[in-house]
């Protein structure tokens, strides 16, 4: 062995003999009993679920098949059904219709006019940023539907100049759907 290592006696207790088992000499054991840390323990199989309390059931289906749609703000059309906050609409024969009540505006930012001030003695670069402009667009679309004499409408907000044309692709499919 080497000079730096002690070398132990092999014949004192709890020396090459191993550890004491469980239940040694002073009640220790060494190592896990059961697995705890580390790997799991094998897989079993598949194991059946524990059995549903009494009086338990899956829902019934909701009529009009499966639950696949989409919606326009509040209104919401799944299956051959209109769903609004004032009560469903049949989808056959419904009226649908949009209007447009956003508005875009051009403006200069306000931090393009304060660089433009700054950068005044450098005479042109100044003026460059007087070209910044950003586009904001404000407002609501309005989305009514008619069906089964009930009317809804719904506004929805314009966030940007794309809003219009997706609520359009949605009312169109409403449409469609409708006939």
């Amino acid at each position: 062995m080497s000079q730096h290592q002690p070398n132990f006696p092999m014949d004192e207790p709890g020396y090459g003999q191993g550890a004491p088992g469980p239940g040694g000499p002073d009640g220790y054991a060494w190592g896990p009993a059961a697995p705890g840390y580390g790997y799991p323990p094998p897989y079993q199989g598949d194991q059946p679920y524990p059995p549903a309390a009494p009086g338990a059931a899956y829902p019934p289906p909701l009529p009009g098949g499966p639950l696949t749609g989409f919606s326009l703000g509040d209104i919401t059309v799944h299956g051959d059904t209109i769903v609004t906050p004032s009560g469903n609409m049949p989808l056959k024969g419904a009226m649908w219709n949009a209007v447009d009540f956003s508005r875009t505006e051009e403006k200069m930012p306000t931090y393009a006019v304060v660089l433009a001030i700054v950068f005044a003695v450098l005479c042109l670069v100044g003026l460059l940023f007087l070209l910044i402009k950003e586009r904001v667009t404000t407002g609501f679309i309005q989305v009514t539907v008619s069906s089964g004499g009930r009317h809804h409408a719904t506004m929805i907000p314009a966030r940007d100049a794309g809003t219009m044309p997706w609520v359009m692709a949605q009312l169109n499919h409403a449409r469609s759907l409708s006939l």
